[in-house]
């Protein structure tokens, strides 16, 4: 049971329970496969480990726009970064 934080209080960092809730199970999950904890804590669930790192906005929970605009600006950047080492390649070529 989460005491602290509140769910009140995390719902801050949410759009929604739904959002929330499958931010923090997923979270929970890894840290129970072995990841690392982002924030120092006392406590020893990965439940209230993952809702202690969204409340200390160690994690970022996204709605679908938000997302989807991540996921483009991260495609761009690929995208310019394999044009940039395509041409780093052609320079050294023609050197």
């Amino acid at each position: 049971m989460l005491v602290k934080p509140t769910v009140a209080q995390l719902l801050e960092k949410a759009e929604n329970r739904y959002r929330l809730a499958i931010a923090t199970s997923k979270r929970a999950r890894q840290i129970f496969a072995g990841s690392k904890p982002l924030v120092e804590t006392d406590d020893t669930s990965p439940v209230s480990i993952a809702a202690d790192e969204i409340e200390a906005d160690k994690l970022k929970i996204y709605n679908e726009q938000e997302w989807k605009e991540l996921q483009k600006n991260a495609m761009i950047d690929r995208e310019v970064k394999a044009k940039l080492e395509q041409q780093n390649i052609q320079e050294e070529k023609n050197k």
